[in-house]
């Protein structure tokens, strides 16, 4: 049975007139109730100003001059008319809608416009590729407003160019939904479970009309699906955490890279964004590396991809990573380019069995049961603690280490996985402040270490020191690995081989293990993102707080060796603490 697309884009004028979500909800509640069931998921979608649910990759967006030729040659107007008439109202839709009032021959309509041409033929437009694809599109979109009336024609001009402008969301049809089908709103929390384990609000709508709520109740997580992520609420300190999920709480290190959710199985290999998108043919390293470290047959785990420097092992911005999404090309040039590491924190499905209402510390004993660590695949880094001062420290080693901050996460019975849930359940922590240090540090080469990869044979990094003179002391600061040269690289073991030594130097004070030592003597410029507290760097450790010292954030080359300076002469621990002291007072002014 199909539906006049008439009676869909009036409703769509009604909603376009609203203000008030109420009566919004009531016409779309409305509409969705007198359509047939086969025809429902159509309408929803193009009500949402798409033809799938967002999962699936497929766009409406074709292009405004494309649009204005099939306007053209429907309306009988010249692409100049339409062009003027465009730059005049703003808005491709309302110009068709013009543009079809005006057309002599409109008197008789011959045939009527259903939902189901609607959305073949956009679909047909949105799927078409290669050689003479912009001509189909052009005709196809002409045939539909050839027969179109011109308020339908508003209506499809927007659908298709994706300016819809209904101000129509996912909640706003969920609502309307629960009315159309079961009465009342009420009953919009199982719908809306539905959703966020099957985000496919199409789907969900067609189960609802022909099986009502015992139907949707049984929509559950499907491998190949993604189910909506888990979010954490924000607080600005370890007292106020402990004071709402203590007292004893989990802490995973928030890494600043780009969240997955991979479902692997015997047929089906997805990577999915946060968002929902498709990202898997940007990551073929990252699906490859959890099919060698997943021990079962099917699971959906939910983890961070990081973007990490393959020298120092240390983790890089957000910004790095993203330079992967949405490559179509060179795929193979940016997994060696821009290598990943998958931090997983979670898995939420398990050979057929959903885990969501499974507590958080089941979760994890599960996950770690089931993956085996490997170079690219490791467990989110965590600790369990009642103590604020461990968890203040190891929030310190996680922005070290590259990290946001820290999610802290609810222990208990009670701390399952909330699928597209805000709560308090999860808790985020970040460091409210990043800034460019205002002076560049002149640090002292005391370490290096072994390269790797495209640095195979030479120093992948520095173990880099601040002087201290009351011991007389060179203390780590950082390890530099950013802001040189090929040839600087090249360069490295021939220029540092007079100093280097097969033993830490007695004036070097250092809790990590290089795999090169060097008598302190060459001065490098360096400059980074900001001083923080380091649990693992000696540089005035214990001068702010008990177990920690102080460490350079993102530290690069300036490309300056400092051969006017002698070691002693480097940036000192006094001016170390005067930096990171004047960082502080600057953010809370």
């Amino acid at each position: 049975m199909d539906m006049l697309f008439e009676e869909v884009a009036k409703a769509y004028s009604q909603i376009e007139a609203e203000s008030g979500r109420i009566n919004m909800t009531k016409i779309l509640a409305d509409l969705f109730s007198k359509t047939p069931p086969d025809l429902l998921d159509k309408v929803v979608y193009l009500t949402l100003g798409k033809l799938y649910p967002d999962y699936v990759g497929v766009e409406l967006g074709m292009a405004d001059r494309l649009a204005i030729k099939a306007i053209s040659i429907a309306s009988g107007l010249s692409e100049g008319e339409i062009e003027r008439m465009y730059k005049e109202m703003g808005d491709l839709g309302s110009v068709a809608e013009a543009a079809l009032k005006r057309k002599t021959q409109m008197a008789f309509f011959v045939e009527d416009l259903t939902v189901q041409k609607v959305y073949g033929n956009l679909e047909r437009i949105a799927k078409a590729t290669g050689a003479g694809s912009q001509d189909r599109k052009i005709r196809l979109l002409a045939e539909l407003l050839n027969i179109a009336k011109p308020l339908e024609a508003r209506y499809i001009v927007r659908m298709v160019t994706g300016r819809l402008r209904l101000g129509v969301a996912d909640m706003t049809v969920l609502d309307a939904l629960a009315v159309a089908f079961a009465m009342t709103k009420a009953v919009r929390e199982k719908i809306e479970r539905a959703y966020n384990l099957h985000p496919d609000l199409g789907y969900i709508a067609k189960v609802l009309a022909k099986e009502g709520l015992e139907g949707v109740e049984k929509i559950g997580i499907t491998l190949g699906i993604p189910v909506r992520p888990m979010l954490a609420e924000r607080l600005k300190n370890i007292d106020e955490i402990f004071e709402k999920i203590g007292p004893r709480v989990a802490f995973e290190y928030k890494y600043d890279g780009m969240r997955a959710q991979i479902h692997i199985g015997e047929k089906v290999k997805m990577i999915y964004s946060r968002r929902l998108e498709n990202v898997t043919h940007q990551f073929p390293d990252v699906l490859k590396a959890v099919e060698e470290a997943f021990q079962g047959r099917e699971a959906i785990f939910d983890g961070e991809m990081v973007p990490v420097d393959v020298n120092t092992g240390e983790l890089l911005p957000f910004q790095v990573v993203s330079h992967r999404r949405g490559r179509k090309y060179d795929i193979e040039k940016m997994v060696e380019e821009i290598p990943v590491i998958l931090f997983l924190f979670d898995i939420i499905y398990l050979d057929g069995e959903d885990l969501t209402m499974k507590p958080y510390e089941e979760r994890r004993e599960i996950l770690e049961r089931v993956v085996k660590e490997t170079e690219k695949v490791r467990y989110a880094h965590r600790i369990v603690t009642e103590d604020k001062l461990e968890a203040q420290n190891f929030m310190d080693q996680a922005i070290l280490d590259g990290c946001e901050g820290v999610v802290a996460k609810k222990l208990g019975p009670d701390a399952i996985y909330r699928a597209g849930v805000r709560g308090f359940l999860w808790i985020k922590y970040k460091r409210d402040y990043q800034m460019e240090l205002g002076d560049t540090l002149d640090l002292v080469v005391v370490g290096a270490f072994a390269g790797k990869g495209k640095r195979k044979g030479t120093y992948g990094a520095l173990l880099m020191a601040a002087y201290n003179p009351e011991r007389d002391m060179f203390e780590t600061v950082c390890k530099l690995g950013t802001g040189f040269s090929d040839e600087e690289l090249a360069e490295l073991p021939k220029k540092l081989e007079p100093y280097r030594i097969d033993h830490k130097h007695p004036r070097v004070d250092s809790q990590i293990e290089a795999d090169f030592w060097f008598v302190p003597s060459v001065v490098l410029e360096v400059v980074g993102a900001e001083i923080t507290l380091s649990p693992v760097h000696t540089a005035a450790r214990d001068k702010l707080r008990k177990g920690a010292g102080l460490a350079v954030r993102f530290p690069r080359f300036t490309g300056r060796w400092r051969t006017d300076k002698k070691p002693e002469d480097a940036t000192t621990i006094q001016e170390l603490i005067e930096m990171y002291k004047n960082q502080v007072k600057k953010v809370v002014e």
